[in-house]
């Protein structure tokens, strides 16, 4: 139903950096945005969602196939001006809303939907939102220090938040709220000063990933409401993270390899074992999703070099290449899918280069390769 930080930040830093590397590049090369598309893996149809500018980045959607996300026009550190806006859709992506914030991350089944907005133009604190039903109002989620900045990532059907704050102390912590947002419970840090929870579930379960003592990060899910934290282990190397939980428990993420790679994850119910969902025939892959049937989406490095985005099938099983399975315009390929609904619709994103730039796309994506996988978190 959402997608997380870390896939949030891995789209955003591929779409501003294949802007960056473009005007390095070469005068033809010219803009290249992200768009979005709704994906119905029933009918193999295909919808692109509407902008209000030149980009739209896709973050999550329900059951109904709301959509929220980010759109606007310019490229961050790029080009003046740079205005974006959090936005949600109708029903199956049809439409689009401008919501009162900047960037808007997850929505529930009656439409709440979560963001961030900064203080002021420039200023460099934060803060988080939840909206009414259908995204109507805006009420402040408390962050955990005053004047401190908060990021809401993710939100259940009771209106659960789960995200991290900045606590004035030089770090960030992981916290949920209760319902509708009310109440910002510190679910505190792990031997390091970073914790982020990026999921929760309907039994408010969240997942959360943690800077250790020894400067690894490892993934964790709660109990109920927050209590008690488990480490997930890793598939061998020193680091896991997480990006999605479902009902049931089941938890999606990366890991580091005993062979220094990261691939995608998925564990049983309650996050019990961890399974390597292994790759597109690249070296690395990560998740964003997963829906009730522990379906999987996110994104992975082919055998050719190319990021793609991906979906699985139940638990998991059957990594597919999302672009294989629907036949879109010439010159779109879906490198991440940053959500699942529990209907089989699936958002993902792809760069969009002018006509006269897709030529030289190719060397782009070697120089962004290296920024992402400089930066990636999942």
């Amino acid at each position: 139903m959402k997608t997380t930080w870390s896939s949030k930040v891995r789209s955003l830093v591929l779409a501003a950096s294949l802007s960056a590397s473009a005007s390095f590049l070469s005068p033809a090369f010219g803009q290249v945005f992200s768009a979005s598309y709704l994906i119905d893996l029933n009918t193999k149809e295909w919808t692109k969602l509407e902008t209000l500018g030149e980009f739209t980045s896709a973050r999550a959607i329900n059951d109904s196939g709301q959509v929220v996300g980010q759109t606007g026009q310019g490229i961050w550190l790029v080009t003046s001006p740079f205005v974006r806006t959090g936005f949600v859709t109708g029903p199956n992506g049809a439409g689009i809303t401008r919501l009162s914030m900047d960037d808007s991350n997850d929505i529930n089944n009656v439409g709440q939907v979560v963001g961030t907005a900064m203080a002021a133009p420039d200023a460099p604190v934060t803060y988080s939102y939840i909206t009414g039903p259908n995204g109507e109002g805006r009420t402040l989620i408390e962050p955990l220090g005053k004047f401190s900045t908060a990021v809401a990532y993710s939100i259940n059907e009771a209106g659960q938040v789960a995200g991290w704050s900045s606590t004035g102390e030089g770090g960030s912590r992981a916290f949920i709220t209760g319902p509708n947002g009310v109440g910002t419970v510190d679910l505190g840090y792990f031997g390091g000063y970073v914790s982020v929870a990026v999921d929760i579930n309907n039994t408010g379960q969240a997942a959360v990933w943690a800077d250790m003592a020894d400067g690894s990060q490892r993934a964790f899910i709660t109990g109920p409401n927050g209590f008690g934290m488990t480490d997930l282990g890793t598939l061998g190397g020193a680091s896991s993270f997480v990006s999605g939980i479902n009902d049931t428990g089941q938890i999606v993420g990366s890991s580091e390899t005993a062979a220094g790679s990261k691939h995608a994850f998925i564990t049983g119910p309650n996050g019990q074992g961890m399974i390597d969902l292994g790759t597109l025939g690249g070296s690395f892959s990560g998740t964003a999703d997963i829906n009730e049937a522990g379906q999987v989406v996110g994104s992975s490095e082919t055998a050719t070099g190319a990021e793609h985005a991906f979906v699985t099938g139940p638990d998991g099983t059957g990594m597919m290449d999302l672009n294989s399975l629907v036949d879109l315009p010439e010159g779109v390929i879906l490198a991440t899918a940053t959500g699942i609904n529990n209907v089989g619709q699936v958002i993902a994103i792809a760069m969009v280069p002018e006509p006269s730039s897709y030529v030289l796309m190719l060397a782009g994506l070697v120089l962004v390769g290296v920024m992402i996988r400089r930066k990636e978190v999942v």
